[in-house]
């Protein structure tokens, strides 16, 4: 997996629909941990703790997706907004979806479909707030150079694709870089060639960011 799409991180989404007095509330966060997402279905359930049903489905990046019908018929809630959060292609999210029963009861069907509509809803809100970011395979470089060579290795880096994610200036001056996964071969390569080895790129662990 090179890339993958996420609500960002410590926002909140909703999304509501109501079919005969009954209220289907989704909220929508950024979970990247099992305890990320049973942190938010806390925090639901205390919030709506007069709810009737507070139906949690989150998936993560690792592949990991858990959904429960929370007190509603078997498969006309919990998957269904699992569905959706597939759908859109998102993933270390939770959404968990309060509903205020209306007094009416709705079927199998109705369940199914107000339970997609106030997930889709949801999603709909975050891409609208500009919430939903793209996290890329990238790969940290650290190095040290001196303020001589500073603006020639910034030049080498803006060749090569990389970004500067940090930078500290002291006796010399410290870079923190960032490059997508395997674009960071062209930027070492022209290190070595440019500085004649004589720099010693400190290359990281491949992790997941907005790039």
């Amino acid at each position: 997996m090179e890339s993958y799409r996420t609500l960002r991180e410590g926002a909140e989404a909703t999304g509501e629909f109501e079919d005969r007095r009954s209220r289907f509330i989704a909220q929508l966060v950024h979970a990247a941990s099992e305890k990320d997402a049973a942190a938010h279905v806390a925090a639901v359930r205390a919030r709506h703790y007069d709810a009737r049903h507070n139906v949690p489905a989150w998936i993560l990046a690792d592949g990991t997706e858990r959904a429960s019908d929370d007190g509603e018929p078997q498969r006309t809630s919990g998957l269904p907004t699992l569905e959706v959060l597939r759908g859109a292609g998102l993933k270390d999210v939770c959404c968990v979806t309060t509903r205020y029963f209306g007094g009416t009861l709705l079927g199998p069907g109705g369940l199914v479909r107000a339970y997609t509509a106030a997930a889709q809803a949801a999603v709909a809100a975050a891409g609208d707030a500009g919430l939903i970011v793209e996290m890329t395979s990238v790969v940290p470089i650290a190095l040290d150079v001196t303020y001589a060579q500073y603006d020639q290795v910034r030049d080498v880096v803006e060749r090569t694709g990389g970004k500067v994610a940090d930078t500290a200036f002291t006796d010399t001056v410290c870079l923190s870089l960032v490059y997508r996964e395997g674009e960071e071969a062209a930027f070492l390569e022209a290190v070595r060639e440019r500085f004649n080895a004589a720099l010693r790129p400190e290359v990281g662990p491949r992790r997941f960011a907005e790039f």
